[in-house]
């Protein structure tokens, strides 16, 4: 019988480690990946519904699977879940915590997950297990510096640090100060300063740093996850703000601890609404499908739409 999951939420690293498990039960399968959105559901479903030719198992990745939504697609889909083809395992995956209901009730309560961004604590705790993992001692500053200028899921987590090891040898105590300077200058420009910059509405300097990043061969899908969790991370600070005036605890536990991180999100709360930050996600999804089918020279162009789009999307 054909197996069927459901991974959703923004932890990527957790949610990779789930999707290498499912891997090694289907070895040698014949891997497919669909992005939601741009191929047609009924295309996906006729994949899925016919046989494998060169292998016993196929294993089909179904990307941003929060954007089925239409009627008749959730229904076809729900209709090959109810019965999924015996040599075939289907995956589902989305950054967000919930896809529509008529596609997750067929599939097993044991195949859905939702790997949820991980709280301060764990994040510091992971942070400092990883170094001592690798024998590396550490001041009690460098895991609090790390989380402050990088995305916050194990997956870029993982990445930074293994990269940070390269800079110090083995015996060399690693210092908070002498991590924020390899990656303030490792990172000139990042998902993060391009932030920065839409947060203070400045059209010209976001267009700039995003020239940059794609003159250093930044993927647009790699700026886009940066963004989509910078956007994440400013809805928690804008409900949290709607409840109330915002104290030093409440905003560090949504991971607002640094001075500068804060003066950002204090200015994009400024100009977005809670609705306004949901419209942004939507819209970095959206170009996310649009430039992985564009690809090429068209990749700029997009990029520089979309840009200027969020700039105006939602804005107080």
């Amino acid at each position: 019988m054909g197996d069927c999951y459901l991974l959703l939420g923004p932890e990527l690293g957790e949610k990779q480690d789930e999707i290498d498990s499912i891997r090694k039960r289907c070895p040698g399968a014949e891997t497919t990946t669909f992005y939601a959105g741009d191929t047609p559901v009924a295309d996906m479903i006729s994949a899925l519904q016919n046989g494998a030719l060169f292998a016993e198992k196929r294993l089909f990745f179904v990307k941003n699977a929060d954007l089925i939504k239409k009627k008749d697609e959730t229904d076809a889909f729900a209709g090959y879940i109810s019965k999924p083809e015996p040599d075939t395992t289907l995956i589902l995956i989305s950054d967000e915590t919930t896809i529509s209901k008529v596609i997750e009730k067929p599939i097993p309560a044991g195949n859905k997950k939702i790997f949820w961004e991980l709280f301060e604590e764990r994040k510091t705790a992971w942070v400092e297990a990883f170094f001592r993992r690798q024998n590396r001692d550490i001041t009690p500053d460098v895991a609090e510096t790390i989380l402050e200028l990088v995305e916050n899921n194990t997956e870029s987590l993982r990445q930074e640090c293994s990269r940070l090891l390269l800079f110090f040898d083995k015996n060399e105590k690693i210092t908070g100060e002498t991590v924020e300077k390899l990656l303030a200058h490792t990172r000139e420009e990042s998902a993060f300063s391009l932030f920065s910059r839409i947060a203070a509405g400045d059209l010209a300097k976001s267009l700039e740093s995003l020239r940059t990043l794609l003159g250093a061969k930044e993927s647009p899908p790699a700026i886009l996850a940066g963004l989509a969790w910078c956007f994440r991370k400013l809805r928690d600070y804008v409900l949290l703000c709607e409840s109330g005036t915002p104290n030093d605890f409440e905003m560090r536990k949504i991971g607002l601890a640094a001075p500068k991180a804060r003066k950002d999100y204090e200015s994009a709360g400024r100009r977005y609404t809670f609705a306004g930050v949901n419209q942004c996600l939507a819209l970095t999804a959206q170009y996310d499908i649009e430039t992985r089918a564009a690809g090429g020279a068209l990749e700029e162009i997009l990029m520089d739409r979309y840009v200027c789009v969020l700039i105006r999307a939602g804005s107080k």
